[in-house]
């Protein structure tokens, strides 16, 4: 059987801050061994850049401008063959607040 037959659970996590992702990826993976089931990743797709342009003075000095930047890092984990087990860790588990979590079956 292809593993494109199987059934998985795609996990993907989005944050701004990068350390907090490989935590949260690390959490994912350590409850995918513990429950002994095949996990691929993480994945790490191509960061987006966010610019915003503020002007310095609000009056006069139009020319004078200051660039912002936020990134938003984002990460995929599959997981193979999922048992009921495996799903209710998933559920559980404490995931630190500033990373996005969006679950496909």
């Amino acid at each position: 059987m292809k593993i494109h037959d199987q059934n998985k659970i795609r996990i993907k996590l989005q944050a701004y801050d990068n350390s907090l992702l490989a935590a949260s990826c690390n959490t994912i993976l350590d409850t995918a061994r513990r429950t002994e089931v095949k996990a691929k990743g993480p994945i790490a797709m191509p960061s987006k850049r966010k610019i915003y342009c503020v002007l310095r003075s609000p009056h006069v000095d139009k020319d004078s401008r200051e660039h912002f930047e936020i990134r938003s890092h984002i990460k995929i984990i599959d997981i193979y063959e999922p048992s009921s087990q495996t799903i209710d860790s998933l559920m559980k588990l404490n995931i630190p607040s500033g990373v996005d979590i969006e679950v496909k079956l």
